[in-house]
């Protein structure tokens, strides 16, 4: 499998079960990096949303968690190659072992693309399975290590689909984290909701709302919008 190649950067995926897709990536052009100094990636996965955060907060130190071995090894591969790899580091560990150890720091930005499908059929490829579904990281568990590892003004940074994506900010008030920014992402203007670009802090306001268009004109074609808020990466852009 060849690599998946940025403007400055190029991924390595053939270990990791799931491969980039348009959720990650806007997460990472998404996420607040301002005047944040540490950042968490949350199942990193190939690592593509940390090295994103790298590249866009030259002052930013950033750490990543993968629960999966062969991901954690690929991840690691990848941020060793990266132009800023000596501001990065993974540990292969579950986020709730992680959030757990005394000698953990506080972060001020934490990132996640979790896991979002709570039921339903488990397919045969059971990697896949453990990306997608919530057994290994139920979002309880997500919003406690959130809780328990950001700093008190910092801001967690997640996307998910619609539906699941409500119940989480319905999840998350229980664990006294606010949502206070939403983008809403829809593939075309005409068509519904179908991802929730969210971010939540410990201190409630009253959030900020917009929404994102990917794609227009008969064509499919990204959208300007779409196109500037990824333009530092995509070789296109």
């Amino acid at each position: 499998m060849q690599p998946f190649r940025f403007k400055q950067f190029a991924i390595h995926q053939d270990r990791c079960a799931m491969k980039i897709g348009t959720d990650g990536v806007l997460l990472g052009a998404w996420a607040d990096v301002e005047g944040a100094q540490h950042a968490l990636d949350i199942g990193t996965g190939s690592g593509v949303i940390a090295i994103m955060l790298g590249q866009r907060a030259p002052q930013m130190l950033v750490h990543s968690v993968e629960i999966d071995a062969a991901a954690y090894e690929q991840a690691v591969d990848n941020m060793r190659a990266a132009p800023w790899a000596s501001r990065m580091q993974v540990f292969h560990a579950a986020i709730q072992e992680y959030a757990a150890a005394p000698s953990v720091e506080n972060y001020d930005l934490i990132v996640s693309n979790p896991p979002f499908f709570t039921g339903g059929v488990f397919s045969y490829n059971q990697e896949r399975n453990s990306v997608r579904h919530t057994v290994k990281l139920p979002h309880g568990d997500l919003l406690g290590a959130v809780r328990s590892l950001l700093s008190e003004q910092g801001r967690f940074c997640l996307v998910l689909p619609y539906i699941e994506g409500l119940r989480f900010q319905e999840l998350a008030s229980s664990y006294h984290m606010y949502c206070t920014r939403v983008t809403e992402v829809h593939s075309r203007a005409e068509k519904p909701v179908e991802r929730l670009l969210m971010q939540f802090e410990k201190n409630q306001k009253t959030p900020e709302h917009d929404k994102l268009v990917l794609q227009i004109g008969d064509n499919n074609e990204w959208t300007e919008e779409y196109r500037r808020l990824t333009g530092e990466f995509y070789l296109w852009g």
